[in-house]
C-alpha cells in the first residue's frame, strides 16, 4: 500500500502549462486511509532547484538537498507511481502543507 511520507517516481506527464513535468521524485501526502481505499494519491513533486518559497521546506532526500513543491500538489492516479524511492519524515513538511491549506 503507498503511504503518506513515501517518496515515488512518478510520470507526470502529459501537463499544461507551468505545471511540473517529466517523470520525477514525488512525495506522497494524502492521509492512508485514503491511500488505502481510492485509486488516486494526492503527491508533491520534489526539485533539487526552483525559487526558495516558504511553501517549499528543504529537506535531504537520497543525500542531497531537496525541495518540496507544496505549491504544486496535485492528484495522480496510482498508475502513475513508478517506483518507490523511499520516505520523508511528515515533521518536516507536513505542518507547512496545513497552514497553506488552512
Amino acid at each position: 500500500m503507498v503511504k503518506c511520507g513515501e517518496v515515488y517516481w512518478v510520470n507526470l506527464d502529459p501537463t499544461v502549462g507551468t505545471a511540473i513535468q517529466k517523470t520525477r521524485p514525488a512525495l506522497v501526502v494524502s492521509p492512508d486511509d485514503l491511500n488505502a481505499v481510492l485509486p488516486r494519491v494526492i503527491i508533491a513533486p520534489l526539485t533539487s532547484r526552483g525559487q526558495p518559497l516558504g511553501c517549499r521546506p528543504t529537506v535531504e532526500f537520497d543525500g542531497r538537498a531537496a525541495r518540496i513543491l507544496l505549491d504544486q500538489i496535485r492528484t495522480v492516479d496510482k498508475s502513475r507511481l513508478i517506483s518507490k524511492m523511499g520516505f520523508i519524515d511528515k515533521q518536516l513538511w507536513h505542518s507547512i502543507l496545513m497552514e497553506m491549506l488552512s
